[in-house]
């Protein structure tokens, strides 16, 4: 706690209300996270209908983030990212709101769909923590704004569990609906608009070159890698409350705590790793993302093949922890090596290119689960992982004996 506040104090009063409007916003949404496939189960006339809708239920709102992120942060390089936080935390609360009273499994899909399209929050708050810290440590900046996405789901997820053990799943959309509409007008009202001469720690002279094969080549490095680390995660989206069911017989606020044991392993870890990352070189971060695939690799394969639900609970959190030196740390990276006025543009197109990788893990879970069951899970997690950490590897040998190393 005490570094949580040395660190929202060393970026400044804006960066706290930035942090707070991430961690209570992206805490509602996650609150139905783990439970989705029981709801869409409840709906659907048939198996087939489920089987579609359940991978729909979450794909949906990410082929909407991927199809608009990079649109959204053109927008909000011209007209300012504040002004598409706003309408991003309006389009969840409106689309949180319709869904709750929506009845069959259609009308849910084109709604999470639109929640996506209208929605891709996480982008310009990026883009806008760089301007009001000055682009400073984006390292650590990066980590604890996905700090504040994973105390959100750890609280989340287990408050959704609660409210579903006593009321209808619409309570947790109602509920949703309402936190992000307050907190749209609190961003609207609270956050200042950045001065439009703001100067960021990179070089002016870099604001209007053109990025050089040098500089383009690791950003999509960075970009491939974060995705294949993220299909590797997303792959237990759909199936994990089933497994949870029909592997430890656990009840639904077990299962809410579990699935948020990895993001408060993600909030233990994720500073610690920044803190490491600070000012090295991007040779030496991309060496531990090799070492972190392996220990993801690792961990996967012993929480498929326990049968205490106590040590999975465990597996979960340390895996949770190694994934807190992943994403910050390789979007740190892609931001520091993107000019000024682009990084709304880049950090979105980052952010489409993660939620496309997202699909990808979703289908491929659902689909390997539907052909051989649960137990093939976590097996598959594990065989993504191990690409993850070849591709890995070959990015950290490149930048090794790359010119721009320092980058």
């Amino acid at each position: 706690m005490t570094n949580a506040s040395a660190a929202l104090r060393g970026f400044g009063p804006v960066f706290a209300l930035l942090f707070a409007l991430q961690f209570v916003s992206m805490g509602a949404m996650e609150m139905s996270g783990p439970f989705w496939p029981i709801h869409i189960k409840a709906l659907s006339p048939s198996e087939s209908v489920f089987g579609l809708a359940g991978i729909g239920v979450y794909i949906c709102p990410m082929l909407g983030v991927s199809l608009t992120s990079a649109f959204w942060g053109r927008m909000g390089d011209r007209h300012g990212n504040r002004l598409m936080m706003v309408r991003a935390l309006a389009g969840l609360a409106i689309t949180q709101l319709l869904i709750a009273f929506a009845q069959d499994v259609w009308t849910i899909l084109a709604l999470r769909f639109l929640q996506g399209a209208f929605a891709g929050y996480i982008a310009p708050a990026q883009a806008y923590g760089v301007q009001v810290t000055g682009g400073r440590d984006r390292a650590a900046l990066f980590a604890w704004l996905q700090v504040a996405t994973n105390v959100g789901s750890l609280g989340g997820a287990f408050l959704g569990g609660l409210i579903l053990d006593e009321l209808p799943f619409a309570a947790i959309n109602l509920t949703a609906g309402v936190i992000c509409a307050l907190c749209a007008g609190i961003a609207w009202a609270s956050l200042p608009v950045p001065p439009t001469d703001a100067i960021l720690a990179q070089p002016a002279k870099a604001t209007n070159a053109v990025p050089s094969p040098s500089v383009v080549a690791p950003v999509v490095g960075l970009i491939v890698l974060m995705g294949m680390l993220l299909a590797s995660r997303m792959v237990l989206q759909v199936p994990f409350s089933l497994y949870m069911t029909k592997v430890f017989g656990a009840q639904h606020w077990v299962t809410g705590l579990s699935y948020g044991l990895m993001a408060l392993g993600f909030v233990v870890g994720a500073p610690l790793w920044a803190r490491l990352f600070k000012g090295r070189a991007k040779s030496y971060v991309l060496g531990w993302s090799v070492l972190i695939s392996a220990g993801c690799l690792a961990i996967t394969h012993l929480a498929g093949i326990t049968g205490s639900i106590g040590f999975f609970a465990m597996l979960y959190f340390v895996w949770g922890a190694l994934l807190g030196g992943t994403t910050p740390a390789l979007l740190s990276l892609i931001s520091a090596a993107t000019q000024n006025d682009r990084q709304g543009s880049v950090l979105g197109l980052a952010q489409s290119c993660q939620q496309g990788a997202s699909v990808v893990g979703i289908v491929a879970g659902v689909a390997v689960t539907q052909f051989f069951g649960l137990e093939a899970a976590f097996p598959l997690v594990s065989t993504l992982y191990a690409l993850s950490f070849l591709v890995a590897l070959g990015i950290w040998l490149k930048a090794r004996h790359s010119p721009d190393e320092g980058i």
